[in-house]
């Protein structure tokens, strides 16, 4: 059988990469299903990430549900209401700073919101061990912060053993290998990804590299941990949703794939890089605005290098990455200076003076 995808469930779907991922399908030729956009509406989720595809698909292909996915009532409710087929599950908290000033919210989502929609899932499939499916799908949105932290050479690969060094880590890991337990003990068609750092439009403003934008363009100071040595691979996040629509397409049932930019740079640099394009865009002295460099306390347990080997989709499901970063940056520095008015929209008070003195680099 093949899979159906025509109701699909996408958790999250108000938030960065998740509204993303939404606005690509709708623009992906091959798909002429429906859209179950689930989202509980914090901080970090917007409905103005979607205005569009409301105005245009809104009662017809999309439908949004404001929905905690930690409520089971609620979530069985959306499974029978739209006979979803697929899951995508992009719903997690995310911000590690966050997680360690107040883990218990992150274990509530990440690790009970993804056993909720598993175990919805696997009854209102029927699916066991004695009848397994392969016309359903549940996608497992992950990070490659799960591996832990890597020296100055190596990569992670799918076989790396999971390494965890935040609250936030430790929840995505958790969370990965509850969903391959489902797999594996009740024949839950599932697939699993971890992804590298994402940038482009619709991130929220507490990220580094929207934080640095409006900060160079507002002439304030640009706070970085520790001497900015910390390296992480970016990827378009374009480009790693067009590798899950590989992955819930093409992907093996019980499989997981590393997603990549393959494009490593310290903090230090990338900053550097973003001061080079805003400043040009803004007509601004770069010398003078590498001057608001203020190099602030380390977080515990910042993890120094992550880098992917992402051989294994690309092998597997023809993926590769289509943006280099040079364009990528620019494209997202446009969009963040253009949009203004959104960034205002959706930062309160109390959160925007937090974000101002605090910095983080995922």
């Amino acid at each position: 059988m093949e899979r159906k995808l025509k109701n699909l469930l996408i958790t999250g779907g108000c938030g960065f990469i998740g509204s993303n991922f939404i606005h690509y399908l709708f623009s992906e030729p091959s798909f002429n299903g429906n859209v179950i956009n689930v989202d509980s509406l914090t901080y970090a989720g917007n409905l103005e990430n979607l205005e569009l595809i409301q105005k245009k698909y809104g009662g017809k292909r999309y439908f949004f549900e404001k929905t905690d996915i930690c409520n089971r009532k609620e979530i069985e409710g959306i499974f029978k209401k739209y006979d979803i087929d697929t899951v995508i599950h992009f719903a997690a908290e995310s911000h590690v700073d966050r997680s360690v000033l107040g883990p218990e919210a992150f274990i509530k989502t990440n690790v009970m919101g993804t056993y909720t929609l598993l175990d919805v899932a696997r009854q209102y499939w029927n699916v066991s061990l004695d009848n397994s499916r392969d016309d359903v799908l549940f996608h497992h949105i992950s990070t490659d912060e799960v591996y832990g932290s890597l020296g100055s050479t190596g990569y992670f690969t799918e076989t790396t053993a999971y390494d965890p060094r935040s609250p936030y880590s430790a929840s995505k890991a958790s969370s990965d290998h509850i969903v391959m337990a489902y797999s594996h003990t009740f024949g839950m068609p599932v697939t699993l990804s971890n992804c590298s750092n994402n940038y482009g439009p619709y991130q929220f403003p507490e990220k580094l590299i929207p934080l640095m934008i409006m900060n160079i363009k507002k002439g304030k100071p640009l706070p970085v941990y520790g001497e900015g040595k910390n390296i992480r691979d970016w990827i378009y996040v374009e480009d790693h949703n067009r590798a899950v629509w590989q992955i819930i397409n093409k992907g093996k049932t019980g499989e997981k794939y590393n997603i990549g930019g393959e494009n490593e740079w310290q903090n230090i640099d990338l900053l550097k890089k973003l001061i080079e394009i805003t400043s040009k865009k803004c007509n601004l002295n770069p010398t003078d605005v590498e001057n608001t460099i203020v190099h602030v306390k380390d977080r515990p347990g910042h993890d120094a290098r992550y880098a992917i080997d992402c051989s294994k989709i690309k092998k597997e499901l023809g993926w590769e990455r289509k943006m280099t970063f040079e364009q990528g940056l620019s494209l997202t520095v446009d969009w963040y200076l253009s949009n203004s008015e959104w960034i205002e929209h959706i930062l309160s008070g109390e959160y925007k003076n937090w974000i101002q003195k605090n910095y983080t680099d995922r």
